[in-house]
């Protein structure tokens, strides 16, 4: 066995963006276990793993393992994978080492048949293994192709013998569902917050993987202060004032008005999760301190009397007259005095304070004109959807909480504004031509005629689209809701679907469809 058989695994995949298990050392022992994952990447396939020698060796099945003993299979022997890989499933983000979803497709243990040396097997290029899982039983052989030129012995032939398990006409593809989530790869794709831990309990299997919320303790805390006072929320001390002020209407009339409390109640409990998208960029505040009926102001300078632990960000390029100085969230509390200051919404820059003149995605924003409807806002986005499906291209859509659409497409670190404001423009176009009699490309409002405008425009320095799980100025303090591609299809969706009031039952039930966004960085492909 080679000093670290892991090295090759390890070297292809970048741990700071893919949630692949990194592997310790290699274990000791004989461990008997097998997975086989079902990967749709460039495409779909399905990687055979048995536990030899402390790792999981490795193949990759394109058309799958089958009880059919008729059905000879390619099986490419790739690099092993690590013990933890057994229970990996989740989405490997797009422009990584085998970037897509993948599931348990099965999981169990085996017995080597025909040796006590099941590594010597392998590199003697037959390995016969008899299976004990949920979906594959019996006899496996893999048995390495002779005379193969150039696959420097990788092409295997995978077959199961005619024993009592055999079924003729068995067809992997008549199984979708994970071993151990019951989910299938879609499933799994549209919900990347979870994962499946086959090693632990069932009341502990399924793991969230967003971030921890704030206690119930600091919430119940809000509520007992009077009208103002210092909450501890997140380890600072905040002062907040007027709590009982209304901010919202009640939307048409029906329950209470929506007040300050609620809005901060709210802003506690969603910062840690909308923080991902905030942090590190600069903040563009949409203010509403007499409430959302009134007429708001946009506020960009972190003032005099912020707390000192408000981080702030000096803009080497501002003109005379211009802000100089940015609120930066680079903490949960932030958010929370963001709110507390009368910040209804929350724009935060494309780019980073570290790089402002790099921007970290392309941004497409679906503007309805007056004349627009919904199910054409629909049909706009759901071409954007197959455009950017069909170029492989990992995005995701959210819905404004006002009228509109807007999809974010994250990037490497290189591009500047004028490639991303050319890409997006190239793709809008190319959509636009498909249903011309929707779209205006004019630049002036009153010169549309109603008709709905695909903003590329957005793509420049210090031009802003409200963050992820902001609220909106509207009555029933709507929010700008991350959706899942398919919810597109879903006859209920409406772009201010979700409140203050409801949006937390979405998240806990369904998840953050943007963590897709988060990590996975990508190039953007030629528009031919």
């Amino acid at each position: 066995m080679a000093a670290d058989p892991l090295e090759v695994y390890r070297r292809k995949r970048d741990f700071t963006r893919t949630s692949e298990p990194r592997g310790g050392t290699p274990a000791e022992g004989e461990g008997r276990r097998f997975v086989v994952q079902r990967h749709r990447a460039s495409r779909l396939h399905y990687d055979l793993r048995f536990e030899i020698d402390g790792v999981l060796v490795s193949w990759a099945v394109p058309k799958g393992p089958t009880l059919d003993p008729s059905e000879r299979r390619l099986a490419v022997h790739v690099e092993d994978h690590p013990i933890e890989y057994l229970t990996f499933e989740g989405v490997i983000p797009h422009g990584e080492y085998g970037g897509g979803d993948v599931i348990v497709w099965d999981i169990g243990t085996w017995e080597p048949v025909h040796t006590d040396d099941p590594g010597a097997a392998v590199r003697d290029g037959e390995l016969h293994a008899e299976m004990h899982g949920s979906k594959l039983h019996g006899r496996l052989v893999l048995v390495r192709r002779e005379g193969d030129r150039g696959d420097g012995g990788k092409n295997w032939m995978l077959l199961h013998k005619h024993d009592e398990h055999a079924v003729d006409g068995w067809d992997p593809e008549e199984h979708p569902r994970s071993a151990v989530s019951g989910r299938t790869n879609e499933e799994v794709k549209a919900d990347p917050d979870r994962l499946w831990r086959s090693d632990a309990p069932a009341a502990e299997a399924d793991v969230s993987l967003l971030p921890d919320p704030l206690p119930d303790e600091a919430i119940e805390a809000l509520g007992e202060l009077g009208k103002e006072g210092t909450w501890e929320v997140f380890g600072r001390s905040l002062k907040v004032t007027n709590l009982d002020k209304v901010l919202f209407p009640a939307p048409d009339g029906d329950g209470p008005p929506i007040t300050k409390r609620e809005l901060l109640a709210y802003t506690a409990r969603i910062a840690p999760v909308a923080l991902p998208y905030l942090e590190g960029r600069a903040l563009n505040l949409h203010r509403y301190p007499d409430g959302a009926e009134r007429k708001g102001f946009w506020h960009k300078a972190r003032p005099s009397h912020a707390p000192d632990w408000v981080e702030g960000w000096d803009n080497p390029d501002a003109d005379p007259g211009e802000t100089e100085t940015y609120i930066v969230a680079s903490e949960p509390a932030t958010l929370v005095w963001v709110a507390n200051f009368g910040a209804l919404e929350w724009h935060p820059w494309t780019s980073r304070t570290a790089t402002p003149h790099q921007p970290t995605y392309a941004l497409v924003d679906l503007d309805p004109g007056e004349e627009t409807s919904w199910d054409d806002l629909l049909a706009l986005a759901r071409l954007h959807r197959t455009a950017l499906e069909h170029l492989g291209v990992t995005a995701r859509a959210k819905v404004t909480g006002r009228r509109g659409i807007q999809i974010w497409i994250p990037i490497v670190d290189g591009y500047t504004f004028d490639d991303t404001r050319a890409w997006v423009e190239k793709l809008s176009r190319t959509v636009g031509k498909v249903v011309p009699d929707l779209v205006s490309w004019k630049w002036e409002k009153k010169a549309r005629g109603g008709l709905a405008r695909l903003d590329y425009t957005q793509n420049a320095i210090n031009k802003t689209l409200v963050a992820p799980y902001s609220p909106r100025p509207a009555p029933g303090a709507p929010v700008s809701v991350p959706i899942g591609w398919e919810e597109l299809d879903d006859p209920l969706l409406r772009p201010d679907r979700w409140t203050v009031r409801t949006v937390l039952d979405r998240l806990a039930e369904r998840g953050d469809p943007f963590r897709a966004v988060l990590g996975a960085a990508q190039e953007l492909p030629e528009i031919t």
